[in-house]
């Protein structure tokens, strides 16, 4: 808790009043581009994506006709995960990885209606045709950009959500056991490096999320995985 407060502090000391600028590049689904095409099989084993998938869409509880936008839509799994068990909701995606988008719509072409995928950085500015989402999705996308661009995302994110929608998050979080801390250490900051995922293993997320605007901030669950503790993360936009 101390060393999360401390780098609270330190993020309100050095704060610039200008918006950050949109992000230039990503890691890819998997880490490596070459690894794309077997980034589905990778998550599924490792990190009982099915298992959190179905539960995060539980917890959203989709109504007909309702907006869903998924920041980092990736392969389409939350798309096909939400056609499991909704119907009607018009989904919304982007990813900066045109690859993983090309596979995304090759595995949700039967999906009705169907699902919109755009190919691009999440910001306002970049979905502005785009309906105000009820909800916004932000799965394993956060553990994989620096401080600074998780703040930046959130902050967007925010800005685009509809008054009184609901944001969920669902990635590696705290890492509160010691057996999580190794697994995540030896795998998944193996892969994305120690800079960027450091901050989810010590619990910063909701302190990022309640920086950007958010409120009736909850960890609703954590799934033990052999990469390491995976959690969703609920928050709230109040009217004003």
């Amino acid at each position: 808790m101390a060393a999360i407060q401390r780098q609270a502090k330190r993020r309100k000391e050095t704060a610039m009043p200008d918006p950050r600028p949109v992000a230039s590049s990503y890691t890819p689904a998997a880490g490596y581009h070459i690894l794309t095409p077997f980034y589905d099989f990778g998550v599924a084993v490792t990190t009982r994506e099915r298992v959190w998938r179905d539960r995060l869409v539980h917890h959203m509880a989709l109504a007909e006709g309702e907006v869903i936008l998924d920041i980092g839509s990736g392969t389409g799994n939350l798309a096909l995960a939400i056609a499991r068990h909704s119907r009607g909701v018009r989904y919304l995606g982007i990813d900066p990885d045109e690859a993983a988008t090309r596979i995304a719509r090759t595995k949700t072409a039967q999906i009705v209606p169907s699902p919109e995928f755009r190919v691009g950085f999440f910001a306002a500015s970049a979905i502005d045709d785009w309906p105000s989402p009820a909800k916004i999705a932000i799965c394993l996308v956060l553990h994989q950009v620096g401080l600074e661009e998780k703040a930046r995302l959130l902050r967007e994110a925010w800005q685009v959500l509809a008054p009184f929608g609901k944001l969920y998050v669902a990635d590696y979080g705290e890492q509160r056991s010691r057996l999580m801390r190794l697994l995540f250490r030896l795998t998944i900051q193996q892969l994305d490096g120690v800079q960027d995922t450091q901050p989810n293993a010590d619990g910063m997320l909701p302190v990022l999320m309640r920086e950007a605007g958010f409120r009736d901030i909850r960890e609703l669950e954590t799934f033990r995985t052999p990469t390491g503790a995976i959690a969703i993360i609920e928050a709230g936009k109040p009217r004003t």
